[in-house]
């Protein structure tokens, strides 16, 4: 090319980028040709790692009894197994002698309910039949004695009768006198308790019914019971192992499966609860659909041991939760803490 092209090739460069004009190399100008512009960048989505977990978390279950290390005795349940909330899943070996101490609990309340309902009743219709035809005969009596002391003080200064009669008839009579009002005092304790006797009985009752509900509680202690309905996911512990502080066994509601993303913090503003999402999982050739329903409250720090220089040895991640739709759920039942892949829409 001479030398006249290329200034010619130079001067049409700097026209196409001063003002957008195509030049030929012959110096001829065409139309103009319009500018290419970057479009201006949209909402950007959010892609994480996660876990396939229940809805309900799962859950391990130990001994009720805290620290305390103990032998089990029964297991009741298997891995795969449907309970429901409250079914007895396991017992420990001490639950026998729990329960013998729940019978002599329930005994003594019987004997302290037993003891203050005697105590209302007073006497029985038979004592008190018998405390009032007593008090009768002992009426009678006074009152003849009364008349014998009566009739002897009245003989005794004509001479017919002795001083010393007269006064053993007065003595009698008032013996008579003291043993009636006795009788009387004893049917009033027949016909109504002391009001005391009656506090009593009743802070004795309430005491055995203490005791019985805290021996109850304690038999609990010994057993395990499913907190909600699901699946037996995990056994960890069988009849004759000690149970420490690995636990009893896993349980989950597999009806709700979620997905638990470990989401980074710089990600958070382009969150929101409602978004939609993919669930890519290995080995599936179909991706699934799912919701964000919760995001974490706290983030996490993450420490790993890595030796390549630009990895993430120390990144912090919120929990997202994103519930799957039910062919996801029907499709990852059995695939609790899996690994997946999540990308979530803006």
């Amino acid at each position: 090319m001479t030398r006249r092209g290329r200034v010619l090739t130079g001067l049409a460069v700097l026209a196409l980028a001063a003002g957008g004009y195509a030049v030929l190399s012959n110096g001829e100008a065409t139309r103009p040709v319009a500018t290419v512009t970057a479009a201006p960048a949209g909402p950007v989505g959010v892609g994480a790692l996660g876990r396939v977990e229940p809805s309900s978390r799962i859950r391990r279950l130990t001994q009720p009894g805290g620290m305390a290390v103990t032998r089990l005795d029964r297991l009741l349940v298997e891995e795969g197994d449907a309970v429901t909330e409250g079914q007895l899943l396991a017992e420990f070996a001490d639950a026998a002698q729990k329960d013998a101490g729940v019978a002599q609990a329930v005994a003594a309340v019987a004997e302290q309910r037993a003891s203050l309902d005697r105590i209302r009743a007073a006497g029985r219709p038979t004592e008190i039949e018998a405390q009032r035809a007593r008090i009768a005969a002992l009426t009678a009596q006074e009152d003849l004695a009364l008349r014998e002391a009566e009739r002897s003080d009245r003989l005794v200064p004509t001479g017919a009768g002795a001083v010393a009669q007269a006064d053993r008839n007065r003595a009698v009579a008032v013996r008579l006198a003291a043993e009636r009002r006795q009788a009387e005092a004893e049917l009033e304790t027949l016909l109504s308790s002391r009001p005391e006797d009656l506090a009593l009985a009743e802070a004795r009752l309430a005491a055995a019914e203490a005791a019985l509900a805290k021996a109850r509680a304690d038999a609990e202690l010994s057993r395990v019971r499913a907190p909600f309905a699901g699946t037996i996911l995990r056994v960890i512990a069988r009849p004759g192992d000690q149970v420490g502080s690995d636990g009893l066994l896993e349980i989950g509601d597999l009806a709700r499966m979620d997905i638990v993303a470990d989401v980074y913090e710089t990600d958070l503003p382009r969150l929101r609860v409602g978004a939609v999402a993919e669930v890519v999982v290995p080995g599936e050739p179909r991706r699934f659909a799912a919701t964000v329903r919760e995001i974490g409250w706290t983030v996490r720090r993450t420490t790993q041991a890595n030796t390549d220089p630009v990895a993430a040895v120390d990144s912090r991640t919120v929990e997202v939760r994103l519930a799957l739709d039910e062919a996801g759920s029907e499709a990852l039942r059995r695939r609790s803490n899996m690994q997946v892949q999540v990308a979530i829409r803006p």
